[in-house]
Formats: structure tokens, C-alpha cells, sequence
């Protein structure tokens, strides 16, 4: 297995000439494509090659030859008398607009009299017109509590009247309670005396919670009252906010009135000023716009013709097709030379990594494959074995290299080289037999055999 070459780069003026005079070729072939002679009722479109010119590449120096195009359009009989007849008219037409010229350089001459146009509206009576009402009258407070009085010390008041009057009654009435039990033996403390008493007190203090509730029922009462006046009072208000709201509606609601009025007699005159203006500026354009008329009726028209398919034919990359092919022989050259090198990396470590007679017995061996092939240059003319390759030459010797395992190695590790037996038949110097097994003299092989061409 020799070293493989790289593959030699593409010549970048060769690709240009060869992508110029592809692309060239393609142009041309495209123009006359897409020159379509075209034959109508109405006359001919026909294009014609009258000429070339040459033209040379700065970079590549070719000098490549472009056909030149001429188009003729050719009328009917019919549409040529047409014509005939349509630029007579427009030449008429175009006489007619050089002697309005004339006059309209005169008309254009005066100034634009705007002296009887109508007044323009007055904005000014808008603006002095008075604003609209956004207050409604003096606002009063709304009444949020009760009046001013103190309902508790009204209550206690009352409750005090009450006690008043009630107490000395109350008095008399214990002192009837306890001469009666005095009348009847009952002494102070007994028994008798003091129940006696409890029942004295209960009535009491029922009198008491008695006047307490009339009291409270005196102090609702009065706020009640407060409570309704403060009602009435804010109804009133509402009311009269209401009132002063509806007239201040009403005077806005009449100078909306007016104020449209005003708007409308406003735009009305604006509109008198501006339709007087525009009549105006009418009876002044008027002129220009027949001019320009007769000018635009006087203009010369081409013939029209159909619109025949464009057809395009591609341009051929050639540039990128040649760089692709480089790159296809460089990926090819890099694989190659991957391989060699981790072929020739496996012999080598195999001769620096073992003795220098190593066991290479195919017998010893197992899973093997083959995986490539060296070259071995002439070894000691003394030594009988000479291998022709296929080609006949006996000094350039094939020596095929493997990759295996050896039999008694339990881990199976896989190594890459030759076999004893083959390198036996090139160079029976560098196999020994030892034990009836063959064993190889790597010096010897790296040193003499393996020397690449």
C-alpha cells in the first residue's frame, strides 16, 4: 500500500474560461429564445441579427463574440393608413395648441380680480356669543346630623324629672312598709322583715326602670323629630337645585340654538365665497385645460404588440461543479490517507512496542482480517525468494497486513500487521523458528521490507 497524493486544485483561470464561455453561450442562446418574431392583423415585430461585437475577458483573455439584435415594427396597409390619417389630426391639433399659446399667454398675463367676491363669514360673532351656564345658582349643605341638641342630657333630664317625682313617693312608701312590719312585731333583721323589704325593693326598682324606659322612649322620640326636620330640609334644597338646574339647561339648551344659527350663517357664507371662487379660477383654467388637451391628442403612439413568453435557460455552474469535484478528490485523498496512516501507526507501534523477535505465527492467531497491503523494496540479492506483484515487477513486493488476536491472549486485544508466513516469502532472514513456532524480526522488517516507495 503506497502513500496516496493529493489530488492537484483546479486552475482558477481554466474554471473562469470554462464558467465565462458557458455563461456567454447561455446569454446568447437565451436572446435568441426570447426574440420571438411576432405577425399580427395589425403589422410585424421581427428581430434580426445585423452585427456582433467583440468583447474581451480582462481576467481569462478571451475574446468571446456577441451577435447584435435589431428590432423593426412594420404596419399593416390598414393600420398604416390609420396612421397615417391619426398624425395628420394630431399635427392639426398640435397647430391649433401653438396658436392658443398665443392667446393664453395674454389671458395668464392678468391678475386674478377677486374684488366682487362675497364677504367671507365673520368668525368673530362666534366668538363673542356668551358661554355656556356651568353653575346653577348658590349650593347649599346638605344637613348631615340632627340639629344641635344634646339627646342625652335631654334623657337625663327627663329621667331626673321622673326620679323626682317619684322618689318621695318611693320614701313614704318604705317608711309605710317598715311602720307596718313594726305594728306586726316583725324585728329588723329577721327573717320576715327582710323578705318583707326584697318585695319593698323589687317595686322600686321596677318604678325606677320604669322611668329609665320613658326616658329612652322620650329621647327617640326627639330624635325622630330632629331626623325628619333634617329631611325635609334637604328635600327643599333638592328641590330648589333642581329648579336652578332646569333654567341653567334651558339658557344653554337657547344658546346652542343660537350658536348654530350663527355656524350655519357662517358656512353659508364661506360656501357663497368659495363656489364664487372656484367659478373663477374655472373661467381662468379653462384655457389651459384645452391647451393641454390638444397638446395630449397631438402626442405620438407606438404600435402595440403582444407579450411573447420569456423563456430562460439556466446558466451551468461550471465553477462549482470543477471545486466540487476537488473537494470530492480531497475528502477521498483525506480517507486515504487516514487509512495509510493508521496502518502504517499500527506497524510501527506494533515493532516499537514488542521485543525484537516477536511470535507473527498465522497458527498462533485467530479472528483474522485482512486490511491492507505494503510495498517491500529489493532485499539481499543473496536470498533465493523473490514475489512478483501483479504487474510482473519483482522489485517492488507485496506484503499484506492484517488485523487479529492471538489465541492465547484471554483479553482478545486486537493488533494489526503481517504474518510470519508472508514475510517468509520475501525475506526468509527475518523469520526465525523457534519451538515449531515461527517468530518475526521486526528490526529487520521495519528496516528493510517495510521502506515505502
Amino acid at each position: 500500500m503506497s502513500k496516496p497524493s493529493a489530488p492537484a486544485p483546479p486552475n482558477p483561470v481554466d474554471t473562469a474560461r470554462a464558467s465565462t464561455s458557458t455563461n456567454v453561450g447561455t446569454a446568447i442562446t437565451n436572446a435568441f429564445l426570447n426574440n420571438t418574431n411576432q405577425y399580427t392583423p395589425d403589422g410585424s415585430l421581427r428581430y434580426d441579427v445585423t452585427g456582433s461585437h467583440q468583447w474581451n475577458d480582462p481576467y481569462t483573455g478571451m475574446t468571446v463574440d456577441i451577435p447584435t439584435f435589431s428590432a423593426t415594427q412594420q404596419l399593416s396597409p390598414q393600420q398604416q393608413a390609420i396612421k397615417d390619417q391619426g398624425d395628420a389630426a394630431k399635427f392639426n391639433l398640435a397647430g391649433m395648441a401653438n396658436v392658443q399659446s398665443d392667446r393664453l399667454s395674454r389671458h395668464l398675463g392678468q391678475d386674478l380680480d377677486l374684488s366682487g367676491a362675497p364677504e367671507m363669514g365673520d368668525a368673530n360673532a362666534i366668538a363673542k356669543m356668551q358661554g355656556a351656564a356651568t353653575e346653577f345658582g348658590p349650593s347649599w349643605d346638605i344637613t348631615k346630623t340632627y340639629g344641635e341638641d344634646d339627646f342625652g342630657a335631654s334623657r337625663d333630664k327627663y329621667e331626673n324629672a321622673l326620679m323626682q317625682r317619684m322618689n318621695p313617693q318611693l320614701a313614704r312608701e318604705r317608711g309605710n312598709v317598715e311602720q307596718r312590719l313594726a305594728d306586726q312585731g316583725i324585728r329588723y333583721g329577721s327573717q320576715a322583715y327582710s323578705s318583707a323589704m326584697d318585695d319593698y325593693n323589687r317595686q322600686a326598682n321596677d318604678a325606677r326602670f320604669a322611668a329609665v324606659g320613658a326616658a329612652g322612649d322620650e329621647q327617640a322620640r326627639m330624635m325622630q323629630m330632629a331626623q325628619q326636620r333634617a329631611a325635609f330640609e334637604n328635600q327643599a334644597q333638592s328641590q330648589g337645585f333642581q329648579q336652578q338646574a332646569t333654567r341653567g339647561e334651558f339658557l344653554n339648551a337657547g344658546l346652542a340654538q343660537q350658536l348654530a344659527q350663527k355656524q350655519a350663517a357662517f358656512n353659508a357664507q364661506n360656501m357663497s365665497r368659495g363656489q364664487w371662487m372656484n367659478e373663477k379660477f374655472a373661467a381662468r383654467n379653462q384655457p389651459i385645460n384645452e391647451i393641454s388637451a390638444l397638446l395630449s391628442g397631438s402626442q405620438i403612439s407606438n404600435p402595440n404588440f403582444v407579450n411573447t413568453p420569456n423563456n430562460q435557460v439556466p446558466t451551468t455552474d461550471v465553477a462549482g461543479l470543477i471545486n466540487s469535484r476537488f473537494n470530492q478528490d480531497m475528502d477521498v485523498y483525506k480517507q486515504e490517507s487516514q487509512n495509510y496512516n493508521q496502518l502504517m501507526g499500527g506497524i510501527l507501534g506494533m515493532a516499537g512496542g514488542m521485543m525484537k523477535m516477536g511470535m507473527s505465527d498465522r497458527r498462533e492467531k485467530e479472528d483474522i482480517v485482512r486490511v491492507g497491503t505494503v510495498f517491500a523494496t529489493d532485499v539481499d540479492e543473496n536470498e533465493p525468494a523473490k514475489l512478483k506483484n501483479a504487474d510482473g515487477d519483482s522489485s517492488r513486493k507485496e506484503l499484506p497486513i492484517y488485523e487479529y488476536a492471538f489465541k492465547r491472549d484471554p483479553d482478545k486485544t486486537r493488533h494489526v500487521g503481517p504474518m510470519a508466513q508472508d514475510v517468509e516469502k520475501i525475506d526468509k532472514g527475518a523469520v526465525k523458528t523457534k519451538g515449531g513456532i515461527k517468530y518475526v524480526d521486526h528490526e529487520r522488517v521495519m528496516g528493510n521490507i517495510l521502506r515505502v516507495a
